[in-house]
């Protein structure tokens, strides 16, 4: 069912990916990271062939070596053994380990570290099976992931028919010379080209997959406008991100003093130390923000911008070194500064009504 026919019309907030990125729920393609594991332990195994093929030859003349002796207690059986099966199987473990981490992290753009996915949950165990065959067959997406598969297997089918036809007579000639060796490495040079090809094949693919993938993420994601509603009402209340919403606030204003104390209705000086610019908006605020602030020569800049346009300059010495000291830039000034503020903006309209 699409988003839209369940009332969901609206993007995700960033606050909704991210959340669902702390879960490890984010977009990415499978065929990506499986493709890149292929192509890389495929060219790992041919750039390592004649090293494999040379410790097994190794391990094999060592057991027939051995096969006369009625040892079978010998203590050089076994570690012989895990010896070159370690040696074999490392690289390619190694290879494909990274091959996966990093085709993860270049769709994820960065690690991601949750359990979510992997916490108990008694629901899982119970089998829906009606459910399941809903999503996995009966939706477009079944259907697309059904013939994503069908295609891999034609691929895999078409690349080897085509190395196949291309070598078969020499693959022919060879063993008709007696040549067992050669006609190994034949059969290995054209497995490794039909496996390097579909590899390519597979990691080109995977690239609209992932496209497609984040297409039915977002679209997964999307929102009612009820949830929007109620994630603005949870962010509002949540301190951190208040806190980090404040603090941009308080950023902003600080880059853009000049403005801010041109829009300010007055300011409160110490007189030299410290200079404080309030401006009040009911629409905004129920009492006065803090619009600027500073000290020394930022306090004697701000002045100077307030005379410049005609801002009031009132001087309250403890008013403004309390305000400069316990107020930030963009904070609403707390309610045990109210009387004095209020003595202040009183003088305000007597300072408006003077003739000019």
């Amino acid at each position: 069912m699409a988003a839209e026919d369940e009332g969901r019309t609206e993007q995700p907030s960033e606050y909704k990916l991210e959340k669902a990125r702390k879960e490890g729920r984010v977009a990415k393609s499978q065929e990506i990271s499986s493709a890149l594991v292929l192509l890389l332990c495929v060219i790992t195994i041919v750039f390592l062939a004649k090293w494999f093929f040379n410790e097994i030859v190794t391990i094999i003349k060592f057991y027939f070596n051995q096969c006369s002796s009625c040892d079978i207690k010998n203590p050089t059986f076994l570690p012989a053994f895990f010896d070159v099966f370690i040696k074999c199987v490392l690289p390619i473990s190694l290879i494909s380990a990274v091959s996966a981490i990093a085709g993860n992290i270049i769709q994820t753009k960065g690690f991601i570290f949750s359990i979510k996915p992997i916490e108990p949950k008694f629901s899982k165990i119970i089998p829906k099976v009606g459910e399941y065959l809903k999503k996995t067959i009966f939706s477009a997406k079944g259907l697309f992931n059904v013939a994503k598969s069908i295609g891999k297997v034609a691929i895999i089918c078409f690349v080897a028919y085509l190395y196949i036809k291309k070598d078969l007579f020499v693959l022919i000639d060879i063993i008709d010379n007696g040549d067992i060796g050669s006609a190994l490495g034949q059969v290995a040079k054209m497995a490794a080209q039909i496996l390097i090809t579909v590899a390519v094949l597979f990691l080109a693919l995977s690239i609209p997959d992932y496209f497609v993938q984040r297409h039915d993420f977002m679209q997964e994601m999307k929102m009612t406008k009820q949830e929007v509603k109620e994630e603005y009402k949870e962010m509002e209340g949540d301190p951190e991100v208040k806190s980090k919403l404040q603090q941009m606030q308080r950023q902003l204003l600080s880059q853009n003093i000049p403005k801010s104390v041109a829009e300010s209705d007055v300011v409160i000086t110490n007189p030299t130390h410290f200079a404080v610019a309030l401006k009040y908006d009911q629409s905004v605020a129920d009492s006065p923000i803090v619009n600027a602030k500073g000290e020394d020569q930022m306090a004697l800049r701000i002045r100077q911008i307030a005379s410049e346009n005609d801002i009031p300059i009132v001087e309250n010495r403890p008013v403004a070194r309390d305000l400069y000291t316990n107020v930030e830039v963009g904070d609403i000034i707390p309610e045990v500064y109210y009387s004095a503020i209020a003595v202040i903006y009183s003088h305000l309209e007597k300072y408006k009504q003077k003739p000019n």
